[in-house]
């Protein structure tokens, strides 16, 4: 088997050689952003929103953002060299070279782009409520950062008790989102999402799914909705860009209605049939 390769601040190498300081702001303090996205066929899927959103999120972190062009020629280049057509690329970018501490240096960032296999979803998940609210006031609320502690211990939690992912409610107890996705109710035909001053990160998933709403005329709301309105929910469904749109079938043990829903079936094959149509919608 050959050498997984990793492209590293414009070098393709293969994952032995592949070398970060552990002087990085990323190791030492999680100063970073990060993307991820679905490869069908070979082709990262919607390349430009995923871009416009590290974006967003290097400029929230106060980071320089590398070369757009540069970081696709470098996904395509890490595709090929692994021979990954169904796959997962990550682009990392961190702050670099940087003291011990806080305090972030004035050596460029470190760029990683790297790829790998996917792993198979469940038809349906089971998630569970966790006990620690995000803090939709802070200064990271809405980015994609590579601090992601929070998340690891929320999804051991929700492991350990036999679900799939793991609920976060925001400080006002109200439906935020979930570790690596994003959380949609249907109730009475109408699917409702938690707006961005919840304190989500807004998920490109997300915004294709009320875009394909809109579409197929069904109706939408982005609106802040209490945590228990999730189990009380006629149907409910995650989205994101591994997941693409997951029915939940239990909530704190407690089944739903409908799992998968008609309206989350509906959407989930919308979203691959758009898919199928075009790679960069």
């Amino acid at each position: 088997m050959s050498a997984n390769m990793i492209w590293i601040n414009g070098a393709l190498v293969a994952e032995a050689d592949a070398r970060v300081s552990p002087f990085d702001h990323g190791v030492l303090v999680g100063d970073g952003v990060f993307e991820s996205l679905r490869v069908y066929d070979g082709v990262p899927f919607a390349w430009r929103r995923h871009l416009e959103r590290l974006a967003r999120s290097a400029a929230g972190l106060g980071l320089a953002m590398p070369d757009v062009d540069e970081l696709r020629a470098a996904a395509d280049a890490v595709l090929a060299a692994n021979d990954l057509r169904e796959a997962r690329v990550r682009i990392t970018v961190t702050g670099g070279l940087s003291p011990l501490g806080s305090e972030r240096g004035t050596a460029p960032p470190t760029a990683i782009v790297a790829a790998g296999a996917l792993r198979a979803w469940l038809p349906t998940a089971d998630v569970v409520t966790v006990p620690w609210p995000r803090n939709e006031r802070g200064a990271t609320a809405g980015l994609k950062t590579i601090s992601y502690a929070d998340n690891v211990v929320a999804l051991a939690y929700a492991q350990e008790r036999g679900a799939g992912e793991a609920i976060f409610a925001n400080t006002r107890g109200e439906l935020c989102e979930a570790t690596g996705s994003n959380v949609f109710i249907v109730h009475d035909g109408v699917v409702r999402t938690p707006p961005e001053s919840s304190g989500c990160l807004l998920g490109v998933t997300r915004a294709l799914v009320l875009e394909l709403c809109a579409e197929r005329g069904v109706a939408t709301e982005e609106v802040a909705l209490p945590l228990d309105a999730l189990v009380g929910a006629d149907e409910a469904f995650l989205t994101s860009t591994i997941r693409e749109v997951q029915p939940i079938a239990h909530v704190d043990g407690a089944a739903l209605t409908a799992a998968p829903g008609p309206i989350a079936a509906e959407l989930a094959a919308a979203f691959t049939a758009l898919v199928a149509r075009t790679s960069d919608p």
